[in-house]
């Protein structure tokens, strides 16, 4: 595979222990201009306290911070209580095929009210928006290509009177993207899909993210040096 190729780099280096590309493993910011150089840009712009909530469906969801209290004295212990993540493979009816991502518990119910992923990527509402954050910002873009979803939306502009119209793309910088551009994204992503890997949005390498401390909470201090008297 060429150097040039629009396809990921975590998809193309092989590594032991994680999927990431050495030079996109420390950088989250480099990341998603990577990935999201042909989408339009994210109203909400990326998670800057809880990063790797950037490559998955968290639903807004955070770290939470808390006290621990005993029951004979009421001492309190400070703690902190991570989200519910699992790595879950989801059906996408508009792709045909399935999509491995990092999805709280809170998601997936609500992905089974709606009635499967495609739905809740494609929620007009603007909780829904926030909640899709980065990573379910990009896949609503990418199901919103297929013919499916477009004939959907032409039939709903049709029922409304309305004329159909051409949507532009813009990049993360603001300038309108070129529709070859699109194209080389669209094919990156149905490469990966015929090649039968399952498309993951984030890795293990966001897992060790740094958390956000509370006053003074969890951080690390280092050792006075001991003075040596002669």
């Amino acid at each position: 595979m060429s150097l040039l190729s629009p396809v990921h780099p975590s998809f193309t280096h092989l590594r032991f222990f994680t999927c990431t590309a050495r030079t996109l493993a420390k950088s989250t910011k480099k990341r998603l201009e990577h990935e999201h150089s042909a989408v339009p840009i994210y109203p909400y712009g990326p998670s800057q306290y809880y990063k790797q909530s950037n490559f998955g469906l968290y639903g807004t969801q955070k770290i939470r911070f808390g006290n621990m209290v005993s029951e004979r004295n009421e001492i309190k212990t400070r703690r902190h209580w991570r989200p519910n993540v699992h790595s879950k493979r989801l059906y996408s009816e508009a792709l045909g095929g399935f999509i491995k991502i990092r999805v709280t518990t809170k998601v997936l119910r609500t992905v089974d009210k709606v009635g499967g992923l495609d739905e809740y990527l494609l929620g007009e509402k603007a909780g829904r928006i926030k909640e899709l954050g980065m990573g379910g910002w990009k896949l609503r873009w990418r199901i919103m290509q297929t013919e499916v979803v477009r004939e959907r939306f032409r039939r709903q502009r049709e029922a409304m009177g309305l004329k159909p119209v051409q949507a532009a793309h813009t990049s993360l910088s603001g300038d309108i993207v070129s529709k070859e551009q699109v194209e080389k994204e669209i094919m990156a992503y149905d490469q990966i899909l015929e090649m039968g890997v399952e498309v993951e949005v984030g890795d293990d390498a966001e897992l060790n993210a740094e958390v956000p401390t509370e006053s003074g909470f969890m951080q690390e201090k280092q050792a006075p040096k001991e003075k040596i008297i002669l």
